[in-house]
């Protein structure tokens, strides 16, 4: 019979790791200057730089998982998280359309093909959901989860998601580390973990790239400082296909 982590056990070993373990965060800034050194495009910047710094989060979860010796539980096919509420802004949903256009076309129009779908379908609840103000609700994310709208990246029949290596960083930071059941069982599990608190490392190396284009003059597609600056739910970013 397998054991799985107690919560305690959890607790514990994230003391562990926050006594033993220290970001380095001169890595992502290595990111962004390496490709501000490249002869290319800036959106090829800009889409190289977001993929990398995007594995580089999943990365550095995997290394503190190393240090204090724990493994995830999530497996393939597991989607409760998929339900939460997503919160990007601007500038990462521009990113995510651009990475989404390069795909292979069969994937890209399969994707959209989906996204189309899934408006059609959730639109009244979609309407309701974004009535929530995630700003000042203190519990918008409880009340989000328990309408169980799926993401519109998630395929509910393979329960994967369509565009897995740009996921945001919610999607990507969010843990289980005891038995998957608590998900299933709960809205809102108290064990589960979140290592959200990479989005500052992955998000300063992004604006100090972009702060770099300004003063060189091109920015690509992205509006700076503006697109940096708006937070909405990731279905409202994708409402358009601008």
């Amino acid at each position: 019979m397998q054991t799985y982590l107690t919560y305690e056990d959890i607790q514990h070993k994230c003391s562990q790791l926050n006594d033993m373990y220290e970001i380095d965060e001169e890595k992502f800034y290595q990111v962004v200057e390496k490709w501000a050194d490249r002869d290319a495009t800036t959106e090829h910047k800009l889409l190289a730089s977001f993929s990398e710094l995007l594995q580089l989060v999943s990365d550095e979860i995997s290394q503190m998982e190393r240090t204090v010796k724990m493994e995830q539980t999530c497996r393939l096919g597991c989607a409760f998280c998929c339900y939460f509420p997503i919160i990007i802004n601007g500038m990462e949903a521009k990113l995510m359309k651009q990475a989404i256009d390069c795909f292979p076309e069969p994937r890209k129009s399969e994707i959209l093909r989906h996204i189309d779908g899934y408006f059609t379908e959730y639109k009244n609840e979609l309407d309701e959901l974004e009535k929530l103000n995630f700003e000042e609700e203190k519990d918008f994310k409880l009340t989000y989860r328990q309408r169980n709208i799926p993401c519109m990246m998630l395929n509910t029949e393979t329960n994967q998601c369509m565009a897995y290596e740009i996921r945001p960083i919610p999607c990507r930071t969010y843990v289980n580390y005891t038995n998957p059941k608590v998900c299933e069982d709960h809205v809102m599990p108290k064990e589960t973990i979140s290592f959200e608190f990479l989005y500052n490392e992955y998000m300063g190396a992004l604006n100090e790239f972009l702060q770099f284009l300004y003063e060189e003059g091109d920015t690509g597609f992205i509006q700076y400082p503006d697109d940096m600056y708006q937070e909405d739910y990731i279905f409202h970013w994708f409402k358009t296909k601008a």
